[in-house]
């Protein structure tokens, strides 16, 4: 197939254009390195069956090329990108989104959007199930990206319903593994980076928050077997398996040897308590669950940033 990927050099979009180039699907990437970078393209970017196209899709790309999918990943997505880029982030899924659809519209494309277990806030119901139209704060400093994610999922619906698009939404939990930065502001890189610096690990509260981490790989799994699935609403891909920040701190520790004592800082502004998700749906229509154990994942990523070391300060 020939297929379209935006956000395409960040870490999830260069993941998913690794896997689809290895298949030997034909793929376009887009990117405008806002929070992407060229480095995560450098193990598929010479490939014959992928090119490349620097572009901000907030603005309009003319695009005559057939086209089989289109995957609109483009986002910054952690938290301390989007809060110092609101308005960036809230353009991307709202004109960002709309532009990608367009194109998926002219090309007769089927459309993929990566929303975000975000959208469900910090969670009344738990686990997580995509009928839930959770408890988001809409004028709390995370709703840049909140908001953002929601109005992108009801913009590709609108797309389906009354342009005939075929659309796939999934919600993505915390994901983690090779290509993630240093200091992008989530928890496993941030963890990783100050244990193999030998420093104490930043927990926020009490460290009893849980969240549930699943590794790329699944996660692009994931992705693909709904692209091509018959699910047209919501779909939750992640691990189940939750913990709180203090065992993801001790496993970290264990890992890379590091025993210096945990530092506390007070917990941030709506930041959710609780995040598992239900993966109902996409056992019994995809067939698809996680495959790579924590520990296994998080000691392949921390050797990943042992032999790629980052020069930011954490």
């Amino acid at each position: 197939m020939k297929i379209l990927v935006s956000g395409a050099a960040g870490f999830l979009g260069s993941h998913l254009c690794e896997r689809l180039v290895a298949q030997g699907h034909s793929v376009i990437g887009l990117d405008n390195f806002i929070t992407g970078r060229t480095e995560n393209l450098s193990s598929f970017k010479s490939r014959p069956n992928f090119s490349f196209i620097e572009h901000d899709i907030c603005k309009p790309l003319p695009f005559s090329q057939p086209l089989d999918r289109v995957y609109h990943l483009a986002s910054p997505a952690s938290p301390i990108d989007y809060i110092d880029l609101p308005f960036e982030t809230m353009y991307v899924n709202a004109d960002g989104t709309r532009n990608m659809l367009e194109i998926a519209k002219h090309c007769n494309a089927r459309f993929f959007l990566a929303s975000t277990s975000e959208v469900y806030g910090d969670p009344h119901v738990h686990p997580q199930v995509e009928s839930y139209w959770g408890n988001v704060n809409p004028i709390g400093p995370r709703s840049v990206y909140d908001e953002g994610k929601r109005y992108a999922e009801a913009l590709t619906m609108a797309y389906h319903r009354y342009r005939n698009v075929a659309v796939r939404i999934v919600r993505i939990f915390n994901t983690y593994g090779p290509r993630m930065r240093a200091n992008d502001g989530r928890v496993v890189p941030t963890f990783i980076n100050q244990a193999l610096n030998q420093k104490p690990l930043t927990i926020f509260g009490d460290g009893l928050q849980t969240r549930s981490f699943c590794y790329v790989s699944d996660l692009i799994s994931g992705f693909i077997a709904l692209m091509e699935s018959s699910i047209t609403g919501p779909c939750n891909i992640g691990n189940p398996q939750e913990r709180t920040m203090l065992d993801l701190a001790e496993a970290i520790n264990k890992y890379t040897k590091n025993e210096v004592p945990h530092a506390f800082k007070p917990l941030p502004k709506d930041d959710p308590t609780r995040r598992k998700p239900n993966i109902s749906l996409a056992q019994k229509e995809l067939g698809w669950e996680p495959q790579v154990s924590f520990e296994d994942g998080i000691q392949r990523t921390i050797a990943w940033f042992r032999n790629n070391p980052d020069d930011s300060s954490i």
